[in-house]
């Protein structure tokens, strides 16, 4: 079985504390490689991540990893964050520009991932792995692909260790894409990012804001399903088992499952792979 990864989000409330720990409990005997934790736009998960990274070392006693976003962020509280989670002896973290909703938030004084990879290299050197984000299908804020190729090339040559892309349901735009990049001379592993299907109609208005696109025919055999629950997650979690398994075959060098806190549907793609 390849090396898996899972990410989750920070919880704001005690039952969705409750509802990660179960899901934590559940995921962890698939000895992941790491799990991670989101930022929230705009600042406002800025101690909700560090709070839920400390829970989850502590707790469950799992490698957990942080995103760090320049979005909200001044250098000063960068530099904090960055402290805080070398105390709690983390050695990877997630750099990402992040996305900044209309009216919330602010931008903060580093305005690209490559600025934020530069300053955690200048202030920890190699003490951090750095993993950023990578779009096979291309960033729906890129000028063209072209653009989007050269910009994530730029991340890699400030530092990153690692990619993890963007959940898509096309193999064949993940293999294009590290081929590219390799072309550009990018020797980074680029792990991709898997979205288990759970609530289609939630994941079509996700994919429509992201840039992924989910295929017709998916879309097409969904809605055939109706109210039909279980059928969509019997059916979501054949097509993802599908993905994963081709993209192991491929060469894909590990997969990082987006759980949404949700055991289940990346339990029955993973007991599918098994």
């Amino acid at each position: 079985m390849v090396q898996v990864s899972f990410e989750f989000y920070p919880p704001k409330t005690d039952e969705q504390r409750a509802q990660l720990d179960r899901t934590v409990a559940k995921l962890k005997p698939h000895a992941p490689d790491y799990v991670s934790c989101t930022f929230g736009a705009g600042g406002s998960t800025l101690t909700y991540t560090s709070e839920t990274i400390r829970h989850l070392r502590t707790k469950h006693q799992v490698d957990a990893v942080p995103h760090i976003s320049c979005v909200g962020g001044s250098r000063e509280e960068l530099r904090a964050l960055l402290a805080e989670y070398r105390d709690l002896d983390c050695r990877k973290v997630v750099a990402l520009r992040g996305d900044m909703p209309s009216g919330m938030g602010r931008m903060g004084e580093l305005q690209y991932a490559s600025d934020l990879i530069a300053l955690v290299r200048k202030e920890h050197g190699d003490y951090f792995k750095i993993a950023v984000g990578a779009y096979p299908e291309t960033h729906p804020q890129a000028r063209d692909a072209q653009a989007d190729l050269q910009n994530f090339k730029r991340k890699v040559d400030a530092g990153a260790d690692v990619a993890i892309t963007q959940y898509f349901y096309n193999a064949d735009a993940y293999f294009r894409f590290v081929d590219d990049v390799r072309r550009l001379g990018v020797n980074i592993p680029i792990v991709p990012g898997i979205m288990p299907i759970a609530n289609f109609s939630q994941l079509r208005r996700f994919s429509e804001s992201c840039g992924a696109e989910i295929p017709r025919w998916i879309t097409q055999r969904m809605q055939g399903f109706g109210d039909d629950a279980a059928a969509v997650r019997e059916f979501g979690a054949d097509v993802l088992a599908a993905l994963c398994d081709r993209l192991i075959q491929g060469g894909a060098p590990a997969l990082h499952f987006y759980t949404l806190n949700l055991a289940r549907p990346t339990l029955a793609v993973l007991e599918r792979l098994a």
